[in-house]
């Protein structure tokens, strides 16, 4: 566990994503690799075959839409709906103290070189989104692969708490994470007093060399259907 920062609340979970201690079989088609890449490759396989470019909420209409602020692709997860995805959301529940139904579904993602996402908030404020489970409060990103170069998170606004380690840089303006495989980043959207957190604003790095995976989760204040 490294502590990145108090504003916004972030926490970088080493090898937060590991393997399985019995000796699952997936599919006959899923390729066992070596046992700390078991999840990330298994959460990888379920969304590859069914990437589409991202999209964006719309905060006038709701409505989601492509963006050149969202340049990846993502297939979102079925809340529950393998053991292993049961077990990953077990495990977030346990480390956020945040109940499993209060989460939406996996997002897996997808960048390409030259691919980024552009400085945004997670937290949710138009009612037409939050009818459903409340306002977003924490995000957990959870890296799938190793970059090469480029694809860090980044949060211009960020104050870094003391001195961090060669894969959480302090900026001249905020903190970034470099992505490793295995690794979570949880963060906070929302203050202890249920206030928007502006500090919370982040952002993907374009990638300039390999492949970015990752998965997000949601969290919601309330329930989430």
């Amino acid at each position: 566990m490294e502590e990145l920062s108090t504003e916004p609340r972030a926490t970088v979970y080493h090898n937060f994503l590991f393997a399985s201690p019995f000796n699952l079989v997936i599919t006959e088609s899923y390729a066992v690799r070596s046992q700390s890449k078991k999840e990330c490759d298994h959460l990888i396989s379920l969304a590859k075959p069914h990437m589409t470019r991202s999209k964006v909420v719309d905060s006038l209409t709701g409505e989601t839409k492509e963006s050149s602020s969202r340049t990846s692709s993502g297939m979102s997860l079925t809340r529950g709906q393998d053991t292993i995805i049961r077990t990953i959301e077990k495990r977030i529940a346990d480390y956020t103290s945040i109940p499993i139904e209060n989460g939406e579904g996996l997002q897996v993602l997808h960048y390409a070189i030259g691919q980024k996402s552009e400085p945004h908030f997670d937290y949710t404020n138009v009612s037409f989104v939050t009818k459903n489970g409340g306002r977003r409060m924490a995000t957990l990103l959870m890296y799938l692969s190793d970059v090469e170069k480029g694809g860090e998170t980044v949060f211009p606004n960020a104050t870094a708490k003391g001195k961090l380690s060669n894969q959480c840089l302090k900026l001249k303006s905020g903190i970034s994470v470099k992505p490793k495989m295995g690794d979570a980043l949880l963060f906070w959207s929302m203050k202890p007093d249920g206030s928007r957190d502006p500090t919370s604003l982040h952002g993907g790095s374009p990638v300039i060399k390999g492949d970015k995976w990752s998965a997000t989760k949601w969290m919601h204040v309330n329930k989430y259907n």
